[in-house]
């Protein structure tokens, strides 16, 4: 059974930074791409961020380019979303992503966690 396991979440004020993790059991880590997702209250879950299965490549929405960062530990079955800067407008419940290629379309994500709140106040 594939479990991922999100943490790292909070309430923070605005300009502060957040890491957030995903565990992931149950699966082949390293021959999945992983990613990130996010969804604020009354808004359809978004893109934010995919890692290649080999950590090498990586894609980003326009709105966390140079601030959040993903990374991947494939020792360790985790990916990483180190976010700085935080906004207002990053609220949201965060979801972790796993996948057989990179994608930003929701609907095709092979495998979901449960999410992470991140709240950001301004």
């Amino acid at each position: 059974q594939v479990q991922l396991v999100e943490s790292g979440g909070g309430l923070v004020q605005a300009g502060d930074s957040l890491r957030l993790s995903c565990a992931a059991s149950g699966l082949t880590f390293s021959n999945y791409a992983m990613g990130w997702f996010r969804q604020a209250p009354g808004k359809a879950r978004e893109f934010v961020a995919f890692i290649s299965r080999g950590g090498v490549s990586t894609n980003y929405v326009d709105s966390v380019k140079g601030r959040f960062t993903i990374s991947r530990d494939n020792a360790k079955n985790t990916v990483y979303l180190q976010m700085n800067s935080l906004k207002p407008e990053d609220t949201g419940l965060y979801y972790c992503a796993a996948d057989r290629i990179i994608t930003r379309a929701p609907s095709s994500i092979d495998y979901w966690g449960q999410g992470t709140q991140v709240t950001v106040s301004s």
